[in-house]
């Protein structure tokens, strides 16, 4: 299952990202977990220390080596130069599975162990003086949708990931890439508005979107969010003092989290789960070449030369038998 954590800067949606892969892993499921936001932040809410997250691999430093493993033997992919963010997995495509060692998880991934469980974590990379004046930070999440659309993920199986904040998602198709999104927001008009904005935005694309409150801390709160968010309302994170304490440095065993918000936790994997049962391949699949024709024509043929709508095999679909069988043999 690929879930998204999404919301207004400060919402807390890296703090509730970092307690559901805690959650996760404690209940013995393999987890993937990628900090997507332009500020890194999940690997501190992971237990790590701040050195510890900076020395993280960058995803996009390593985008070359990505896209040569990825693009394997397809012959409509004659170089790892001809490949953008977007380009579908074909016939002779490698695809990516939670659950193995790999070239790209070798350098990009790295162990965190909690105190119950492990993960591993995926960074993008911070945003640098480097990339100030001539690089936007979507950029930087290109090798996040390359490895998304050539992953195939199984039931009980998860990437969880923390997006960077408010609606900018949607500068690209990589809000399209999830079985479920959840939305953290506070109980303030701007929490709600992004909660708008992005239903307003993910509506034509058929994203499955619940929203979490948080930061709740009274009944008009509660009927705030009841009243400006209606069913997409899944529940409320309370006020919690384990959540203090990790932000204040310690490392807080997650058995002593507050019932009632462990509870939430457990609402939360149920809803992925149910999202896997309803997952559609086939609109996973035309959504990732309906982004990958638009990217190309709006910048991608001009960088590369070529039409890239040649990388395109439309009898291709991920997660299909024969997709599964044609990658396992390396065909």
């Amino acid at each position: 299952m690929k879930i998204a954590f999404v919301g207004k800067g400060g919402s807390g949606k890296t703090t509730l990202s970092a307690l559901f892969i805690r959650h996760l892993a404690a209940a013995g499921r393999p987890v993937i977990a990628v900090d997507a936001d332009i500020n890194q932040h999940l690997g501190p809410a992971l237990g790590l220390t701040d050195d510890q997250a900076a020395a993280l691999p960058s995803l996009g430093a390593h985008l070359p080596e990505i896209k040569e493993y990825l693009r394997g033997t397809n012959p409509l992919i004659r170089s790892a130069e001809e490949m953008i963010k977007t380009t579908p997995p074909g016939p002779g495509s490698r695809l990516l599975r939670i659950v193995e060692e790999n070239p790209v998880y070798t350098a990009c991934a790295r162990p965190v162990a909690l105190d119950e469980g492990s993960v591993r974590l995926l960074a993008t990379g911070a945003f640098t003086e480097q990339d100030l004046g001539v690089a936007c930070y979507h950029s930087k999440v290109g090798a996040v949708e390359l490895l998304l659309n050539h992953l195939l993920d199984g039931r009980g199986e998860y990437v969880v990931m923390d997006m960077t904040a408010g609606s900018d998602s949607f500068a690209s198709g990589l809000f399209t890439r999830f079985d479920l999104t959840f939305l953290i927001a506070e109980p303030t008009r701007k929490g709600i508005s992004v909660y708008r904005q992005y239903k307003e935005y993910a509506r034509d694309f058929g994203v499955a979107l619940r929203v979490v409150g948080n930061k709740v801390q009274s009944p008009d709160d509660l009927a705030f969010l009841r009243r400006e968010v209606g069913e997409d309302l899944l529940a409320c994170f309370g006020q919690s003092d384990w959540v203090r304490r990790l932000e204040q440095g310690r490392e807080p065993a997650l058995r002593e989290l507050e019932p009632a918000n462990r509870a939430v936790l457990g609402l939360l994997r149920e809803q992925a789960d149910q999202a896997f049962e309803t997952r559609d391949p086939q609109r996973y699949t035309e959504q990732a070449v309906h982004f990958h024709l638009r990217n190309a024509e709006s910048w991608g043929n001009a960088k590369t030369g070529i039409d890239l709508a040649s990388q395109v095999d439309r009898g291709f679909l991920l997660g299909s038998a024969q997709a599964d069988r044609l990658d396992a043999a390396g065909v």
